[in-house]
């Protein structure tokens, strides 16, 4: 993925996978067009034109669904490791990594908790969206890692850090993220079968004060 920061520190940009290659196969719209195209007789596509009709439909309709409630995305990166794998080695074809379900019920009113593995807009560049672990919420205290600071969040914001800190940029580089932010909170792995579980929620010892 490029990087514009140094390290090849900007990890894990998820992005929407395309479903509608599996309700209406390429091949099937191929023949529809040619069948136009030859000026034959559609009836003998009707059913077939009618399915594809409704398989449209519910692409929109779970695009909808997509956007306000549910959305899979396919994490690429390494600095969610082993939380999350991504290997070109592993996984063939356009998916490089897990395939995560992430739910935005949570953005109701920001119901999030510390540990959360949450889905965010990158703060300097709004197309990126990231995956990290959320470990202060506003009015935490916060031992910042590698240094003896203690910062206090503020409130509107939060602070994330990735699993795998040699490979993370995070809120150790760019502070604490304002909520408004956050796109979701990641609750499962399903895919690849051999990968599926549920995320589990991390938090690091003695770093963290509500106090």
């Amino acid at each position: 993925m490029g990087s514009r920061h140094s390290g090849n520190t900007v990890s894990y940009t998820l992005r929407p996978i395309c479903w509608s290659s599996f309700f209406v196969p390429e091949v099937w719209l191929t023949i529809l067009r040619t069948s136009g195209a030859r000026g034959l007789d559609m009836g003998p596509w009707n059913n077939l034109w009618l399915f594809t009709k409704k398989s449209i439909t519910g692409i929109i309709i779970g695009v909808t669904i997509s956007d306000r409630y549910l959305t899979f995305v396919s994490v690429r990166g390494d600095s969610m490791h082993p939380t999350f794998t991504a290997s070109p080695t592993t996984f063939p074809g356009s998916l490089k990594g897990d395939v995560a379900l992430a739910e935005r019920f949570c953005l109701d009113k920001y119901r999030f908790s510390n540990g959360d593995v949450i889905l965010f807009k990158c703060p300097s560049d709004h197309k990126q969206i990231f995956v990290k672990r959320l470990i202060a919420l506003p009015g935490d205290w916060i031992q910042v890692p590698e240094s003896s600071e203690i910062l206090r969040i503020p409130e509107g914001h939060c602070w994330v850090e990735g699993d795998n800190a040699a490979c993370s940029w995070d809120s150790r580089s760019f502070g604490p993220i304002p909520l408004g932010l956050v796109r979701g909170r990641v609750t499962h792995v399903v895919w690849p079968p051999w990968r599926m579980s549920q995320v589990e929620r991390k938090m690091p010892e003695g770093r963290i004060s509500s106090y």
